[in-house]
C-alpha cells in the first residue's frame, strides 16, 4: 500500500468515519471539540503484567494496550488496515524491505516527540525485549531511520503477516524516554488516546485511564474515562453486567441466558478454536506422544458434536482443523477428519504398543473446567488418563516457552495464514515451544512465506500436515459471546475475541 501525503490523511479521516458509523453510534458526543463526556467500563479476564509495551500480548489482552498505545497501522473491524501513525506504507520488489511513512503531529504523553527514531526505538526495543509476542518480529533483520518521519523495516525473509503484527503487539508505540525503564512496567507512556489514572488504578483490581487532552485522533476517544474491571470469575463478569458496574464482557452460552434475561445485547463472533495442545511431539518429557498413532487416538476419543452441545450449548462449529474459514487455509475435507470412532481409537494405541493406556498431564485453565471434565471422560473410554495439575497464572506464556507443558486444553484464535503459522506452527511459535518441525514442514511453511497472494492457498498444506500428524486435537471453534448494556455500542473485531476500544462508542 502506498498513499501520497494527502491521500494518506484523508484516508485516516474516512477510515474514522466509517469505524464510527459501523459502531452504530453516529458522532459521539463532543467528537471535534473534545471526547463526548461519558465513561465506559469493560470487564476483562486477567490484568497486565508489564505495561512495557514490548511484553503486549494479544487476544483478551490488546485492549488495555490500546488505551495508552496508538500502533503503527490500524486495524478496522473488518480486518482492512489503515494508516494510524503509520501515514502509509510499501514493500520493495523482493518483499524484503517495508518503507513506513510517519505522521509528524504526535507526542507521547511525557512530550517525547514520535518520529523515525522513536518508531525505530520501539521496533529494535520489541525485538531485544523477549516478550510473549516477540515471534511477530522474527523476520526483522534491523530498521533503518531514512528520514525524520521515514523507516525502512528490513527482513531476512518476507513475511505476508508483518503489515497485521504492525496492527498488534509489535505495533505499539512507546516512549523512547521510557523504554527499558523500570517505570514503564506499571505506568504505561504512549501516544494513544487515554493516560492512566494511577491513583484510581489498584492491581488485580480495576485499570482506570482518564482522555488525553492534546491526543491527536479525537474521533477514536469516544470516552472522558476508561476503566477495565479485572473479573477473572464467569460468574462474576456476569453479576458485574447485569447489576451495571460494567458496561460490556465476555460470557459463554450458559452465562449468556442470564444476561439476555436482563435485557443485554449480544455481539457473537466466531473467533477461536478450543482443543488439546499436543506440544510434546518429539516425546521429549512424555514419550508416549512422539507416536503420530497415539495423537491421532487421541483425536478419535472426541465426539465433537456432543461435546459442544453439553458445554457450549450449540455455540460454535465441531472441527478438526486449527486454521479457520477466514484463513484461506481452511478446506472442508479437514473439517471432519477425525471422525468420533472408540474402536479405532483403542486400536491405534494398541499398535503404538500403548494398549495398556497413557497419561496425559495438564494444567487447569480457569473457566474451562466443564469443557476439560467432558474431554477427561472421553479420553477415560479409550484408556487414556488425563491428569489436572494446579492452574495457570499470570505466568502462563513463559511456563509455555520453558515447556513446562507437554500438553494443554486451551483456546486460540484462528488468523491469517502467516499470524497463525507463527503462533501455533513455525518453530517461532509460542505455542511450539518443543520446536517440533520437518524437512517437510519447513518447505510447506517456506512456500507460504514467498507466496504473495497465494498465501492462503498454500497454507492449506500447512493445515493438513498438521492435521494429519495430529499436532492438536481440536474439538470446536467457538462463537465468543460478547455482551452490552444499552448504552454502548459496539462492532465486533473480526478475529478477536473482544472488540479494539475503538469499536465502542455510547449510545443515543
Amino acid at each position: 500500500m502506498k498513499l501520497g501525503p494527502k491521500a494518506a490523511a484523508a484516508a485516516l479521516i474516512l477510515s474514522a468515519s466509517l469505524a464510527l458509523t459501523a459502531c452504530g453510534g453516529g458522532t459521539p458526543a463532543g467528537s471535534g471539540g473534545g471526547a463526548a463526556a461519558t465513561a465506559l467500563t469493560l470487564g476483562t479476564l486477567r490484568d497486565v503484567t508489564s505495561w512495557d509495551p514490548a511484553q503486549a500480548h494479544v487476544g483478551h489482552v490488546l485492549q488495555p494496550y490500546q488505551a495508552v498505545y496508538d500502533t503503527l497501522i490500524l486495524r478496522e473491524p473488518d480486518g482492512k488496515l489503515s494508516p494510524m501513525l503509520a501515514t502509509a506504507w510499501k514493500y520493495n520488489t523482493g518483499n524484503t524491505k517495508l518503507t513506513v511513512d510517519l505522521r509528524t503531529d504526535v507526542t507521547f504523553s511525557d512530550g517525547a516527540k514520535f518520529d523515525a527514531e522513536a518508531a525505530k526505538a520501539n521496533i529494535d526495543h520489541f525485538k531485544k525485549a523477549n516478550g510473549p509476542q516477540m515471534a511477530q518480529l522474527a523476520s526483522v533483520s534491523d530498521v533503518s531511520v531514512v528520514d525524520a518521519d521515514t523507516i525502512d523495516i528490513n527482513l531476512s525473509t518476507p513475511d505476508p503477516g508483518l503489515e497485521y503484527f504492525l496492527s498488534q503487539a509489535a505495533g505499539l508505540m512507546g516512549s523512547p524516554k521510557a523504554l527499558g525503564t523500570e517505570r514503564i512496567k506499571t505506568e504505561p507512556v504512549g501516544s494513544g488516546p487515554y493516560v492512566m489514572d494511577k491513583a484510581a488504578t489498584v492491581k488485580d483490581s480495576q485499570t482506570v485511564f482518564n482522555a488525553r487532552k492534546d491526543y491527536w485522533n479525537k474521533d477514536l476517544q469516544k470516552y472522558q474515562k476508561l476503566t477495565f474491571k479485572i473479573l477473572a470469575d464467569l460468574t462474576a463478569r456476569t453479576n458485574a453486567l447485569v447489576s451495571g458496574q460494567v458496561d460490556a464482557t465476555l460470557l459463554d452460552p450458559k452465562t449468556g441466558k442470564q444476561a439476555e434475561g436482563a435485557k443485554m445485547k449480544l455481539a457473537a463472533n466466531e473467533v477461536d478454536w478450543q482443543g488439546l495442545l499436543l506440544l510434546d511431539r518429539d516425546g521429549a518429557k512424555n514419550p508416549a506422544l512422539a507416536n503420530v498413532k497415539v495423537r491421532q487416538a487421541i483425536n478419535h476419543a472426541f465426539d465433537r458434536k456432543t461435546i459442544l452441545e453439553q458445554v457450549m450449548l450449540g455455540q460454535g462449529t465441531p472441527t478438526s482443523q486449527p486454521f479457520g474459514k477466514g484463513s484461506g487455509a481452511w478446506t472442508q475435507e479437514l473439517e471432519n477428519y477425525y471422525s468420533y470412532d472408540p474402536a479405532k481409537a483403542k486400536q491405534l494405541l494398541k499398535e503404538a504398543g500403548f494398549e495398556t493406556g497413557v497419561t496425559l498431564e495438564i494444567p487447569l485453565v480457569p473457566n474451562f473446567e466443564t469443557q476439560i471434565s467432558v474431554v477427561k471422560q472421553q479420553l477415560a473410554d479409550v484408556g487414556i488418563e488425563l491428569k489436572v495439575g494446579a492452574a495457570l497464572t499470570n505466568t502462563f506464556t513463559a511456563d509455555v516457552a520453558a515447556q513446562k507443558f507437554t500438553t494443554m486444553y486451551f483456546s486460540l484464535f484462528q488468523g491469517q495464514p502467516t499470524v497463525a503459522i507463527d503462533q501455533i506452527v513455525s518453530t517461532k511459535a509460542l505455542y511450539n515451544p518443543f520446536k517440533s518441525a520437518s524437512p517437510e514442514l519447513d518447505a510447506k511453511i517456506a512456500a507460504v512465506r514467498n507466496g504473495g497472494a497465494d498465501a492462503g492457498k498454500l497454507a492449506q498444506e500447512v493445515n493438513k500436515y498438521v492435521v494429519e500428524q495430529a499436532w492438536f486435537a481440536p474439538l470446536f471453534r467457538v462463537n465468543q459471546m460478547y455482551y452490552t448494556n444499552a448504552k454502548v455500542n459496539v462492532t465486533p473485531q473480526i478475529e478477536q475475541a473482544v472488540p479494539s476500544i475503538y469499536n465502542y462508542s455510547p449510545a443515543k
